[in-house]
């Protein structure tokens, strides 16, 4: 499923960057479910919730593109 490889992406950085999911989910205004489901590929993220993430985790929105997605 295409979703997944953003939520591994999604986590992985969150975990690099020192974050719960609790605490990136309050930073970024939504609820942990949400963030979750993200997470676990269950929902597709929108191109302002990346670069929310992408803001907060201090990286580039280019860097959460799965790899087998860059042209």
């Amino acid at each position: 499923m295409e979703t997944d490889k953003w939520g591994r992406r999604i986590r992985a950085f969150r975990k690099l960057k020192g974050y719960t999911q609790e605490e990136l989910a309050r930073n970024l205004k939504v609820s942990v479910s949400i963030l979750g489901e993200i997470e676990r590929g269950s929902r597709l993220p929108t191109e302002g919730f990346l670069q929310d993430i992408a803001s907060l985790l201090e990286i580039k929105v280019d860097e959460l593109i799965p790899p087998d997605d860059v042209e």
